[in-house]
């Protein structure tokens, strides 16, 4: 079942087939269209990178930052893509990795980690992201609170615990070996960035080629037709908000080895940004239809763009604008084809 086609056959139960789309329209409603107007959309961000702002672009270092920078990004946007592909949302993100740093480098935890391992760290942050998404999938499918109202509630609760845990101070990481690891190269590649590409590969064997991939896109594009298959719906959903968890937690040790500290300020906007590469790299907002691929290139586009607007002395406020709009874009983008395929 491919990634960007897969669709619960109830959903279309009792329609005409739709006619098929030729010319422009059908082209950019296929996976392969979507995934060559990416590519074309982001060699066209780095053209402008390199007129705007020359050899300070395309600087071997700075192409280096720009991954890195994805890298951490990115991984949390492969959780997102499974929750918004299995009809969820999760606006909590940027606070359960602020959470997670936050508790990954107490004095506490890394006493103990000086102790035997740094490992420690790595497994303190996985396991408070993953609580965090396993309290959010609960209280979604077995408490029927509204995905937004749950995620918007565990992002307060979750940034002001944080804050209450390390005192609203930043805390910076001592433990030998840790920064060393994540700070080290695989032929010439940046731990970091190779830690993003192993989670890609799995996100995308995970959803297009395993039982969980296809229950999720059953989940998503039609969850009563799903639960009449006999999918637990409530249980897969739970699952999939504990992966994006775990995703998170994740994001927060790689956060933690690129700036060597844990604070309640990290993570911020982060549900605004992997949302936005979700959806910009063809992922359904209403569910059913996710790729991975295409939020490896939604990451990219948006992390370019911020590098761009940043050589070029442009303001905070302006990038936020610009990805806003974006997304507007997107979304009206996806209705219109949706319409016009019958989807």
């Amino acid at each position: 079942m491919s990634e960007d086609t897969a669709a619960v056959p109830a959903r279309t139960q009792g329609r005409a087939p739709a006619a098929k789309e030729t010319g422009i329209a059908g082209l950019l409603g296929s996976a392969a269209g979507r995934n060559t107007g990416l590519v074309v959309a982001l060699v066209l961000l780095c053209a402008g990178g390199v007129v705007t702002a020359g050899d300070r672009f395309a600087d071997i270092d700075n192409v280096l930052t720009i991954l890195r920078l994805a890298a951490v990004i990115g991984v949390v946007s492969i959780g997102m893509t499974f929750v918004i592909t299995g009809g969820g949302i999760d606006l909590s993100v940027g606070a359960i990795v602020a959470l997670s740093s936050v508790w990954a480098t107490t004095l506490a935890t890394q006493g103990m980690a000086t102790g035997t391992h740094w490992i420690v760290m790595v497994f303190t942050a996985l396991l408070v992201g993953g609580a965090c998404g396993l309290v959010n999938g609960v209280l979604i499918a077995y408490g029927r609170v509204v995905a937004f109202i749950a995620t918007l509630a565990s992002l307060a609760a979750a940034r002001g615990l944080a804050e209450i845990i390390s005192n609203r101070k930043t805390q910076i990481v001592n433990v030998p070996g840790f920064a060393a690891f994540f700070d080290a190269s695989v032929l010439g590649v940046p731990v970091l960035v190779v830690i993003f590409a192993l989670v890609a590969v799995g996100g995308w064997v995970l959803l297009n080629r395993t039982t969980f991939g296809r229950r999720t896109f059953a989940v998503g594009g039609n969850p009563e037709a799903a639960r009449l298959a006999g999918i637990d719906v409530r249980r897969h959903t739970v699952m999939l908000y504990s992966l994006l968890g775990l995703c998170c937690g994740l994001a927060a040790v790689m956060l933690i080895a690129r700036t060597t500290t844990g604070s309640a300020t990290h993570g911020g906007l982060y549900e605004l940004d992997a949302i936005a590469a979700v959806v910009i790299g063809g992922t359904l907002l209403s569910g059913g239809r996710g790729t991975i691929a295409g939020t490896v290139f939604g990451v990219l586009i948006f992390t370019t763009l911020s590098n761009v607007f940043t050589l070029n002395n442009l303001s905070i406020s302006a990038q936020a604008v610009a990805k806003g709009a974006i997304i507007v874009v997107a979304v009206l983008l996806q209705q219109r084809l949706a319409r016009r395929s019958g989807a």
